[in-house]
């Protein structure tokens, strides 16, 4: 029985070296052809023009190149694009280009779905289907770079992970996709300028520790006592507040990188100034900045958006107890592309999809 052919970007730069020698080429040609994995972006073996027809051939018959495809997008009145990518498997998922007048970012996704079930997230409602792999993540900031060229003549500034999906649940092609990104025979963008966010699994906290990550860590907090983040986030109850707080001093420690809290305002539930001393309490413990998030309401949610005028004051204590914090307008809300939202509603796309599954 033959082997399966081998997704060529889930090998390392050791085994391409490898796997092109034994194709009877010299070993200059893995060089090239890793830097046309990564470095110039390729999506075909067409692509690859300075490589022969002929090794072209034998890597056509051994492996296999999978590229995202951007099979709809759609552009916000506020300049916000979302973006529905389709999958070698014919899945569909979502990334979104949010522009500002100082930065130009991408918010990728790291799984098709996701399991948390969050109440307050259209994408928690959504089954997950399983985990993006590496070149599926390094795409959506390859696809989405360039929208940001085609619609605002510049490349992206950012690239956050806050997406569909828990990126500490799809670790390693989290870690390798951000070393993708910012490798200088990659995507060579600035570590600074990646941050991961995470629901909270202190374990995978630590190990991020441990790994030496060089990017932002961001934690979705929204609630400071356990009770309440329990109710919205079911992944507190095996990853409570303390445990948390002891994974994150673990990580400042260790890597000497801030972290910052994302903090969704929902009306009456948790922006009343008790929850403020909770969350000073909690972030002061942390040495954390916070991000307030304007809430999106989704289909079938309990929850309202806290009024503009709670939300600063909201902010205003935060600032007088010492805590950085700034709140975090939404855009794209138009579109289903806010913080929260993307529940992967392009019927165009899906019905594409579907056809190309049959």
């Amino acid at each position: 029985m033959s082997k399966p052919p081998v997704d060529i970007r889930e090998l390392q730069v050791d085994e391409v070296q490898l796997l092109t020698e034994e194709l009877g080429e010299k070993p200059y040609r893995g060089k090239q052809l890793w830097e046309w994995l990564w470095k110039k972006r390729a999506r075909s073996w067409d692509d690859m023009s300075d490589l022969p027809k002929t090794f072209r051939a034998k890597l056509a018959e051994r492996c296999v190149l999978r590229p995202l495809v951007l099979a709809e997008e759609q552009k916000s009145e506020d300049g916000t694009v979302k973006c529905a990518f389709r999958t070698w498997d014919g899945h569909i998922v979502e990334g979104v280009l949010i522009p500002t007048p100082t930065r130009l970012t991408a918010c990728i996704s790291s799984q098709i779905g996701c399991s948390l079930t969050c109440s307050f997230c259209a994408t928690g409602k959504l089954k997950r289907v399983r985990n993006l792999e590496t070149g599926e993540i390094v795409d959506q900031v390859v696809l989405i770079d360039q929208l940001a060229h085609k619609y605002f003549e510049q490349g992206l500034t950012n690239i956050v992970y806050m997406g569909m999906g828990e990126p500490l649940l799809n670790y390693a092609n989290t870690m390798r996709s951000a070393e993708r990104i910012t490798a200088p025979d990659g995507l060579a963008m600035a570590s600074r300028r990646l941050t991961i966010s995470t629901a909270g699994i202190a374990k995978m906290i630590r190990k991020l520790a441990d790994d030496g990550a060089k990017f932002n860590l961001a934690l979705s907090l929204h609630a400071a006592n356990d009770a309440k983040r329990d109710r919205i986030m079911p992944i507190n109850e095996q990853n409570s507040l303390g445990d948390l707080k002891d994974a994150l001093r673990y990580y400042t420690r260790k890597t000497r990188r801030p972290v910052t809290f994302e903090y969704i305002l929902l009306k009456g539930f948790n922006d009343s100034l008790t929850d403020a001393q909770e969350l000073v309490r909690y972030a002061s413990d942390v040495h954390a900045k916070v991000n307030l998030i304007e809430y999106n309401p989704i289909d079938g949610s309990e929850f309202g958006r806290t009024d503009t005028d709670d939300a600063v004051a909201f902010m205003h204590y935060l600032e007088k107890k010492g805590i950085v914090a700034r709140i975090r307008r939404s855009r794209g809300r138009d579109i289903d592309a806010a913080c929260g939202q993307l529940a992967n509603k392009n019927e165009p796309a899906l019905k594409e999809g579907e056809r190309e599954m049959k």
